[in-house]
């Protein structure tokens, strides 16, 4: 089974991006044959950037995933804008996605309404790039946070779209594989919003590489509610903060929510959940970030990591974009 999934270089990667994506790479390192991961470099281009700023980010997020256990030798890590792959059969397949698709896709109207200049082309055709760089490998699963199910689905009509008109099997209709605990991470402060680096708040956020006091700290201040006797109890509508809390301390543990809520059964308040949240993230980030700075610190070898990546991408997209350009008509 090949997997298959692409990361934005767009700054300090958060707990929604590690616990939705980044450790789901990890444990896909072993199940895939190959797994396929993709820092998206092209898609960073469709907001207004730094150059400098890109390629400084690129190698932030290279170091952040190799810290993160990922193993160049188990899996496939490159970066987008180095395989000419992705950008051809992106164009391609415009050829079978609609217009009217792309322009109810929320993040199109949620990232063009945030635009105060220019609302790029590149926005509203994310998509189909994002399609063309799963299918350039046929892909089976790809591994996302709950915020992309959209997108899976676009991907998947594109290529039933294609396989239907230039024929059946030409492309794989890929899966998407959305964790069940955790899927949506909710910012500490706002928790019926999603953590976010762009729209949510800085108390409310917590990155990767956060020192372990600046974990605490944000923990701590957590919204939880006013519920009177308190409850520990998981219930999105109603106690959406306590909730929150719940589901991480079960990621981060390695269990269920249901076992946290067991674990914290002579609780005296809602401040013992937050110290278990705040132990069991603090084990879980503490050594990525050590890590992390060490491979930082050496750009060559990451660069070098990269540039071997891009040659087994290539190796693996060349001959599906072949069969596509021959079926479409092209010599």
């Amino acid at each position: 089974m090949r997997i298959f999934s692409g990361i934005q270089p767009t700054g300090a990667k958060h707990l929604g991006n590690y616990i939705g994506a980044i450790r789901q790479y990890v444990d896909g390192q072993d199940r895939g044959d190959p797994a396929i991961y993709c820092i998206v470099d092209l898609h960073a281009i469709t907001v207004p950037y730094e150059p400098a700023q890109l390629r400084e980010r690129v190698l932030d997020t290279a170091a952040t995933l190799l810290a993160a256990g990922l193993d160049p030798a188990r899996c496939v890590l490159f970066r987008q804008g180095d395989v000419r792959e992705h950008s051809e059969l992106s164009w391609l397949l415009t050829s079978v996605t609609a217009v009217g698709e792309l322009n109810r896709m929320h993040q199109f109207r949620d990232k063009s309404s945030a635009q105060r200049e220019l609302v790029s082309a590149g926005l509203l055709f994310y998509p189909v790039l994002m399609a063309a760089d799963v299918l350039a490998y046929r892909a089976h699963e790809v591994p996302v946070g709950e915020d992309q199910r959209e997108h899976i689905e676009l991907m998947r009509e594109v290529a039933r779209r294609f396989n239907a008109r230039f024929g059946e099997g030409l492309l794989e209709v890929p899966e998407g594989r959305i964790p069940t605990v955790g899927a949506r991470v909710m910012d500490l402060q706002e928790p019926t919003r999603k953590m976010s680096t762009t729209g949510g708040s800085a108390e409310g956020t917590i990155y990767v590489l956060d020192e372990p006091k600046a974990i605490e700290k944000k923990l701590k201040r957590a919204v939880t509610d006013s519920e009177d006797p308190f409850t520990i109890r998981r219930d999105p509508a109603t106690k959406p903060g306590v909730t929150n809390l719940i589901d991480l301390t079960a990621v981060a543990r390695g269990t269920s929510a249901e076992e946290v809520v067991a674990s914290l059964e002579g609780a005296r308040g809602y401040g013992d959940l937050k110290l278990a949240a705040a132990e069991a993230l603090t084990a879980m980030l503490v050594p990525v970030r050590e890590r992390y700075v060490e491979l930082r610190a050496d750009e060559p070898a990451l660069e070098a990591v990269l540039a071997e990546g891009a040659e087994k991408a290539r190796a693996l997209a060349a001959p599906v974009l072949a069969d596509v350009r021959a079926a479409m008509g092209f010599s």
